[in-house]
């Protein structure tokens, strides 16, 4: 366990995650976990610019430019739950090709990674093919697990209680997240977890990503919209708290300003 100094808190976190990351075996893919505005893609590119500039061959991809298009959602949306027409929730990635990936780079083969735009709402062109000895996954539910039939059984929030009351979106996402999931979080090692202090937090801290999307592309969710759409994240994300104490290999704990504050090793 390491306390991280609040003077210098971010640059000593990077410089102790990537002298861990250089020991690695390579090729390898890294996980990045965390709640959504918990600082996962900052954290996932400076270390990437970090080990790149040290020579080696990095990148990456977050689970969200995994997802699948309007279209597809629609589908599944119209077959399965209306609620899987909105992006965000095990079952709503093409996580067959996130596993084919992972596989591509730890067999030393080049890869092809995918891209989302959030603001249009649809993949967009694959990056070029690149040879990689380090790949960095960054996801809001890496590492999680599914569910006992007890625990989803009682709504988490309004959203749950309004527009799931049978419970049929939840247990298609546990079972979504109980098969190919777990295969492909098998594949990211280590798992790094970022972990936010409380919901209230993360919900403070998506608004904030939203307002910049506003500013950059003049476009996004409204407030109403969005709270919406963060609580179909709640579930998960208070399942993380419990869960990925156990299942992480490097836990950061952030304050309430989103800064490191501890750094403990499993």
């Amino acid at each position: 366990m390491q306390r991280i100094d609040a003077s210098a808190s971010y640059q000593q976190l990077l410089d102790t995650l990537c002298a861990s990351l250089r020991t690695l075996p390579t090729p390898a893919v890294v996980g990045i976990s965390g709640a959504q505005g918990s600082g996962k893609s900052t954290l996932a590119r400076l270390l990437t610019e970090q080990l790149t500039a040290l020579g080696l061959a990095t990148a990456t991809v977050s689970l969200d430019d995994y997802y699948l298009s309007k279209a597809q959602r629609q589908q599944l949306a119209e077959q399965v739950h209306p609620l899987l027409a909105q992006r965000g929730v095990p079952g709503t990635h093409a996580i067959n090709r996130a596993i084919t990936d992972a596989k591509r780079v730890l067999a030393a083969k080049p890869v092809q990674l995918p891209c989302f735009d959030k603001a249009l709402d649809e993949p967009v062109s694959d990056r070029p093919p690149q040879q990689l000895q380090l790949l960095i996954v960054e996801g809001w539910c890496l590492g999680i697990g599914p569910q006992s039939e007890q625990e989803l059984y009682l709504p988490q929030n309004n959203l749950e209680a309004n527009d799931d009351p049978t419970g049929q979106w939840r247990a298609f996402i546990n079972q979504q997240l109980g098969g190919l999931y777990q295969q492909y979080w098998q594949l990211l090692t280590p798992l790094i977890w970022l972990q936010a202090p409380d919901w209230d937090s993360v919900c403070r801290w998506r608004a904030k990503q939203e307002q910049q999307l506003w500013q950059q592309r003049g476009q996004g969710m409204t407030p109403q919209q969005l709270t919406h759409f963060m609580q179909s994240f709640e579930r998960l994300t208070r399942a993380s708290w419990q869960q990925l104490p156990q299942r992480a290999d490097i836990q950061i704990a952030l304050d309430q300003q989103q800064q490191p504050i501890l750094l403990t090793n499993s």
